[in-house]
């Protein structure tokens, strides 16, 4: 049963300079109709591919904050209704530190949501405007304090390091204010330049003042060094949590396990199928009032694909992958498939094998993406 649901919603009331997700501008948008389309989508979902229970419901985006207080209700009162979420749920909804009101923060309270995620980025005013955010360092810790005292004690912030003008002490000053604030969990992603972003097009005119790559990897070497120093578990590369607080809908994700996709531009994956909706709001309400499905692509993934997605998934986990758990998942050893893979890398100095379990050693974590490609083709 597949027990883990994504949702998301588009719409921004303004566009950061790296941001590729799926998003718009929230003026002049339908979103009453579109709240009406992703109730629907998800009505026919749960008829086709039911579950039991859920235990996580993420609502990202876009900003789900960019909707009233009213439409808020409106979603969650009809996910309620739609599906039967465990007693112990965990239910994440994305925040912008400068758009949460004291009634939408009761609205999610009411609805049983449990965790939020504020993108806060950095606590650096400079940085902040340089990446299109339009917070303040003192409303991202207004707000992260009064959602606390609102009754959420599960609260992640987004933090990105390798910014434009970055240096090591802005990262310290930013690590500094978050080791002081009631935060439960920190995901810290390096930048990634992303076509048709502000940023892509600053980099093509040789105008974006990057960090080194030196620099950037002692940024991600001292996250991981203050993190643990000061009670936070790195669980996943860039993913680091008090105890109790690992991210259960994320680990849903590395595990490879299904979950639903509802919303534009969304993906999915289930029964072995993974999917993606239209992207253009206008497009995917209108597969929906039309009684179609809004998946634009579909793909079946075989057996090989999965062992690779297992792989390269898998190893983003500080625990890595459970060589039983592949076994009986697969029916073949891990050796079977991936045997010289492994035995490279591990010559390499980038991969580490116990009885239990293959993963990356610390050099490992640096480079990352050259262990993950080495699984990918070669399963066959």
């Amino acid at each position: 049963m597949i027990q883990a649901a994504y949702i998301h919603i588009p719409f921004c009331t303004h566009i950061c300079h790296y941001c590729d997700f799926n998003k718009v501008f929230l003026h002049q948008q339908p979103v009453d109709a579109y709240i009406d389309a992703l109730i629907i989508e998800m009505e026919r979902t749960f008829q086709r591919v039911p579950t039991s229970q859920l235990q996580t419901v993420f609502i990202g985006g876009g900003t789900p904050t960019s909707l009233t207080a009213k439409q808020l209700d409106r979603l969650l009162r009809a996910i309620h209704r739609i599906v039967s979420l465990a007693s112990d749920v965990e239910f994440t909804v994305e925040a912008n530190p400068d758009e949460v009101s004291n009634e939408q923060l009761y609205v999610l309270k009411e609805w049983g949501v449990n965790r939020l995620s504020f993108g806060v980025q950095t606590f650096d005013r400079e940085l902040l405007q340089r990446i299109g955010r339009t917070h303040t360092k003192e409303t991202a810790i207004e707000t992260i304090e009064r959602a606390h005292k609102l009754g959420f004690h599960n609260i992640n912030i987004d933090l990105m390091y390798g910014l434009p003008t970055q240096t090591i002490d802005h990262l310290k000053e930013t690590l500094r204010i978050t080791f002081s604030l009631p935060i439960q969990h920190v995901s810290a992603y390096s930048l990634i330049i992303e076509p048709k972003t502000v940023f892509y097009n600053l980099m093509k005119k040789q105008t974006l003042p990057l960090p080194s790559q030196e620099e950037e990897a002692y940024m991600y070497e001292m996250i991981m060094e203050q993190m643990e120093q000061h009670g936070y578990r790195q669980y996943e590369l860039s993913n680091y949590a008090q105890k109790g607080f690992d991210s259960r809908h994320n680990m849903t994700y590395w595990n490879n396990d299904d979950y639903y996709g509802f919303g534009a531009g969304a993906h999915g994956y289930m029964n072995g199928i993974r999917h993606v909706n239209a992207g253009p709001i206008k497009k995917y309400i209108q597969l929906i009032e039309q009684g179609q499905w809004p998946h634009v692509d579909e793909h079946v993934v075989s057996k090989e694909e999965q062992m690779e997605e297992h792989m390269f998934l898998g190893l983003r986990k500080i625990e890595g992958v459970n060589k039983n758990e592949f076994f009986m998942r697969y029916g073949k050893t891990v050796h079977d498939v991936f045997g010289e893979a492994i035995a490279l890398q591990k010559r390499n100095g980038l991969l580490e094998e116990t009885e239990e379990a293959i993963f990356l050693t610390h050099r490992g974590k640096l480079l990352g993406n050259e262990v993950f490609q080495s699984f990918l083709g070669v399963s066959s």
